[in-house]
């Protein structure tokens, strides 16, 4: 539903969120982060652990981010993406903690427990490190999902105007279950 709100539709929308995810897999997780997939490439889920440094922005960075969300918004849509990013940076929390990036599952596979078995998997690594994690909720329907899994509801973060962006919080825990999923 964020996509929806901020990118711009018609036939160049799945290029300019296929553009984006890529920036940020490129950009963030696997130099910084951590990126997780399914053995057959239907879910992955990007994490950054709390020792990631904070974003680049240099000009040049910024510069490329400018370009990758004009192709993606549209001049119109622009302030839209912009309002939803600042919201993100200033609710993120100052804690020390891991942060899901994203989570997908592709869509022929989505109801089927990819996205659980991912989840359950990727914050194996923040349990055995006895850290709290901290995820943005853009899809009331991953609600129960995230909730299972220990995430608590800290309220929408979304611009007015925006379709909810619910801040989850997951408090640092210890044991883990195992999983057939691979880093």
């Amino acid at each position: 539903p964020v996509f929806d709100w901020v990118a711009r539709p018609g036939p160049k929308r799945a290029g300019g969120l296929e553009r984006f995810f890529f920036w940020l897999l490129r950009g963030r997780a696997i130099p910084f982060g951590e990126v997780w997939m399914s053995h057959d490439g239907a879910a992955c889920a990007a994490w950054l652990p709390p020792d990631s440094p904070p974003d680049q922005g240099g000009f040049r960075e910024q510069m490329r981010m400018l370009a990758l969300f004009m192709r993606l918004c549209g001049l119109p849509r622009l302030r839209r993406g912009s309002a939803m990013a600042g919201a993100m940076e200033h609710n993120h929390p100052a804690e020390r903690h891991f942060y899901l990036a994203f989570i997908a599952v592709a869509p022929r596979f989505q109801g089927g427990g990819l996205g659980s078995a991912i989840l359950s998997a990727t914050l194996k690594r923040a349990d055995e490190t006895a850290m709290p994690a901290y995820l943005e909720n853009s899809n009331p329907k991953n609600t129960a999902l995230y909730r299972h899994a220990g995430f608590i509801a800290r309220g929408n973060i979304a611009p007015r105007g925006a379709p909810p962006l619910i801040a989850m919080w997951r408090p640092a825990r210890n044991g883990y279950a195992s999983s057939s999923l691979s880093q």
